[in-house]
């Protein structure tokens, strides 16, 4: 098949940014934010289809792509979605709009490279999510570094270059692996790199194994799984409100959609051998991660180890081999991407303003800015799991899920409602509550007409999700059934 919807999804952000970049002068900058937000909304409105089209039926990829891209090597351009991938195309393209918005007035400093650096990654990352040829995944996943990297080194805080080196060197070298797993299943395959044909290799345990842990090095360190999530912190530290923004709601799903698209149905024996390391390390990342945002006197820092608790739901949820588990993930995922979006935004309108993201420089806010602390309630809320929200369906199912497995790992696992709630509800108190100390937080206006409504729509977002989720796992199911059964079958010969 030709050029279509998918590929439009991809190209249409990447040559928007690059336009962007050719203009690269900040003395017409109202047209580069113009011209940025109709490329995002275009690229947004390319993507309803993928889902209003969405035969809910079928587990097989849809919209697909595929022609030859390098001949000697037997590389595709193949791309397509299923019931696993399409909301995530929806989300990024989404997410894009929120933060080409969000930067409106606050980019004053190289517009056009700013916001051309986030609609590049935006098809990048649209790309991970679309590639059905095992090459044209790993370009795309390792090529939304270089915007990232850029980012968070040009519009970042004052340790911004440590902060990039020590992401781009974390996620680099995880990635290396893939590469060689990726070169072995080419071989294996007889010289192909189409995925759907790598997840029929017989392949023996000990292969399995050693391609499990190959893909757990890349996945891992980009969800980020503990221990390899120390970049993450200093990431969103020193990353711009956009940066963080997009490292949370749609860089980390990334990683945990990787362990579904390869590890799981290529390796799935070894998946099923190897299940506890992922608990274990799940389960640590939910309690102990938990216990450490509730020391955290940084903001953006409490929200970050707060995103490595929840992503360690996600990958409890995957690895327990059920359905409520692996569709709870997904749902958690989404939800995340607008509940931790949310929350970063929510800071960078605090920071706009104050330029601190100290908890002890706060106090107060809701007697200043009413209608800003109303939402950033709500959004605080949903971080805790509130029923009602969208942090809570996935969370719920993912606990109720594993309580088929274990009742034991589901009560560690439902700790994370209660730490969730206090890391969160404790920096909302200090933050917002109480009388008003500081003559920065006296000075404060609320919310202007802008982020106003990317709050509102966010909130919409979120409420949506916790009141009917049905969209979202209609559109799952099928393609998590086909996944699971797929992994039930063993391989071994």
């Amino acid at each position: 098949m030709g050029f279509g919807l998918l590929s439009l999804s991809i190209w249409l952000p990447i040559a928007v940014g690059a336009v962007l970049l050719a203009i690269g002068r900040d003395d017409n900058a109202s047209t580069t934010r113009w011209l940025a937000l109709l490329g995002s909304l275009l690229s947004f409105v390319v993507t309803i289809p993928l889902i209003t089209g969405f035969d809910t039926g079928s587990a097989a990829l849809q919209f697909a792509e595929n022609m030859l891209w390098i001949e000697r090597f037997n590389v595709r351009y193949h791309l397509g979605v299923d019931g696993i991938s399409v909301w995530f195309v929806l989300l990024t393209a989404f997410i894009t709009v929120i933060v080409v918005i969000a930067a409106w007035e606050v980019i004053t400093e190289r517009v056009a490279q700013y916001l051309g650096a986030f609609l590049i990654l935006s098809g990048l990352m649209v790309g991970v999510f679309c590639a059905a040829d095992g090459l044209l995944f790993y370009v795309f996943f390792e090529a939304t570094l270089i915007p990232m990297y850029i980012i968070i080194g040009v519009w970042g805080g004052p340790r911004r270059v440590y902060a990039a080196f020590k992401f781009f060197l974390y996620t680099l070298a995880g990635s290396l692996l893939m590469l060689v797993a990726l070169t072995y299943l080419y071989y294996k395959s007889g010289g192909s790199f189409d995925i759907a044909t790598w997840h029929k290799l017989p392949l023996p345990l000990h292969a399995q194994a050693l391609l499990f842990f190959a893909f757990f090095a890349a996945f891992s360190v980009k969800v980020p799984m503990w221990p390899v999530h120390t970049w993450l912190p200093d990431a969103h530290v020193e990353a711009p409100t956009g940066g963080s923004v997009v490292l949370a709601a749609i860089m980390l799903k990334l990683g945990a959609y990787g362990f579904l698209r390869f590890s799981m149905p290529i390796a799935p024996d070894a998946s099923r051998e190897y299940a506890w390391f992922i608990i274990a390390l799940s389960l640590i990342a939910v309690v102990y991660i938990g216990l450490v945002a509730l020391v955290q006197q940084d903001m953006k820092k409490l929200v970050a180890y707060s995103s490595i608790a929840h992503m360690g739901f996600v990958t409890l949820g995957f690895f327990i081999f059920n359905e409520l588990g692996v569709s709870g993930g997904l749902v958690q995922m989404i939800s995340h991407g607008f509940v931790s979006g949310a929350m970063f935004l929510a800071i960078g309108v605090l920071y706009d303003r104050v330029h601190s993201r100290e908890i002890a420089s706060y106090g107060g806010v809701v007697n200043t800015m009413p209608k800003f602390a109303a939402f950033a309630l709500f959004f605080t809320m949903a971080n805790c799991g509130l029923p009602g929200t969208g942090g809570f369906v996935g969370e719920w199912m993912v606990i109720l899920g594993t309580v088929s497995t274990s009742f034991w790992l589901a009560a560690i696992a439902a700790t994370a409602l209660i730490f969730g709630a206090a890391y969160s509800l404790w920096m909302y108190k200090r933050v917002y509550f109480g009388d008003v100390t500081n003559h920065h937080v006296r000075e404060l206006s609320d919310l202007n007409a802008r982020e106003f409504g990317i709050m509102a729509v966010l909130a919409i977002a979120t409420l949506w999700m916790g009141v009917y989720p049905k969209p979202f796992t209609d559109v799952m199911h099928v393609s998590v059934t086909r996944l699971l059964e797929h992994v039930a079958v063993s391989k071994l010969q």
